[in-house]
This record gives C-alpha cells, structure tokens and sequence, in this order.
C-alpha cells in the first residue's frame, strides 16, 4: 500500500504484516505530511528499504513473516543509517534492548496512541538529522501567492510587508501552509503544536484561526487564505489550484 507521493514530503516506509494498522497508521500521518508505503513481509521490508532517494524513517514491526523485525534490521544497518522506529507487541525488556544495541532509535509498544507515534517519529528524525549535521525537513521558506514564511527566522510577510504573529499563529499558519490546499482538523493542527510550550485547547483554534484572519485581512465569508471547511477543519488555499 503507497500513499500519492509527493517529492517535497518526507518519505516513510512502514513494515508491518497487520494490514488494518498499516492503513490506520497512513491515513494518520498523511494528512501531516508524510508519504508512507506500507510492505508486509520481512524480506520485503529489507528491499525497499534501500531503494533510493533514501527514506526519512522507517517504522519496523517485530514479528514479520519471512524475516523477523531484528533481522530485518540487521540487514538495514549493513547499508543505511535511516532513522528506525521499532513496533512490538511483546513489551519484553530484553527485546528493547536486543532491538537497541543492534541499531534501533526508539521502540514503541503496539499499545502507542497516535500522538506518541507521532512524537517518537519527528524525534528520531530531528535526532538523525542533527547527528548528519543537516537541517531540519522543512524548506527555509513556504509560499502561497504573496504570503511568504521564512520558518527559520520566523517571520511572515504578506504583500513584502511583515506580519506581527503571536507564537501559537505563527505555528498555525505554518501548519497550514505546509498542508497548502488540504483541509486540516483542529485535531491534526493541536497534534502538530502539542510539543510547543503553550496551552492551545481544542476550541482555542477558532479563536487563533480568527485572530490571525485578521492580521491577514481575510474575511471568512470570502477568504482568500484561510478557508473554514464545516465539521472538518481549514485549509490553507491553494492560489495555483483557485
């Protein structure tokens, strides 16, 4: 199973027999971002994982036909340093460590939440990406029509004219923009600022959503950046596609 791909999101290759998680594990995490193909056996998983462009993580189960989870392993750490997320539904500490010492970046019962999958993923992608010296995923800038984000400077400017964004609005519109003509949930907006040091509730979105359509100049009956799309969520809108 292959999500649509798109070369500017970060590439996951999940290896798991448990087909239903797979699918819920993708659908999780391609509204975020991410790109996942799922494969289903042990020497399956080995060779997609060397396929090139390289992948940004790989999410690896334990128990897998063919080929267990360490082997399948073993065979990774012969050729790539890719970050690894080990599953399992054994909560043995022996296993942890086997799976740790043999080249594993974290392990993750198959009890996890979703939040904590994706916690533990953006982890052990931000620790391999500081251990390689390179930056982060993200481009230096996001784009739609005027509206301009320079994320490592963290200033926005719209029109060439700065924007003066709270932290929380400034994380909003980022997330938007990254999603740039797909509907994200106010689940999926708290999820990608939950590690922020601030406290955004559920409902609090609409009320930042509101704010920052005023620093826009958007008006919500007829936006021209930030769409409400009822019971579902707001979107960032996507000048090319209008």
């Amino acid at each position: 199973m292959t999500q649509a791909t798109d070369a500017s999101r970060p590439r996951l290759l999940l290896i798991d027999d448990d087909r239903k998680l797979c699918r819920l594990i993708a659908a999780y995490l391609h509204p975020l971002g991410y790109d996942v193909t799922a494969v289903h056996t042990g020497p399956e998983g080995v060779e997609r994982a060397a396929e090139k462009p390289p992948w940004q993580a790989v999410i690896l189960d334990l128990m897998l036909p063919g080929m267990d989870g360490f082997e399948v392993l073993k065979q990774i750490r012969k050729t790539s340093d890719v970050p690894v997320l080990m599953l399992t539904a054994r909560g043995d500490e022996a296993d942890r460590i086997v799976g740790l010492e043999i080249g594993a970046d974290d392990y993750l019962p198959k009890t996890f939440s979703t939040r904590e999958l994706l916690a533990r993923l953006r982890a052990v992608i931000r620790r391999s990406a500081t251990r390689r010296g390179q930056p982060a995923a993200d481009p230096p800038e996001l784009l739609a029509g005027p509206l301009r984000m320079s994320l490592g400077a963290r200033v926005v400017t719209l029109e060439d004219k700065p924007l003066d964004l709270t932290p929380v609005e400034f994380d909003l519109l980022a997330c938007l923009m990254r999603a740039r003509g797909r509907v994200k949930s106010r689940e999926q907006l708290l999820e990608e600022i939950r590690d922020r040091n601030y406290e955004v509730f559920d409902r609090s979105i609409d009320v930042h959503i509101s704010a920052l359509r005023k620093k826009l100049g958007d008006d919500p009956k007829s936006p021209r950046f930030i769409r409400t799309v009822r019971t579902a969520g707001y979107l960032l809108i996507d000048p090319d596609r209008e």
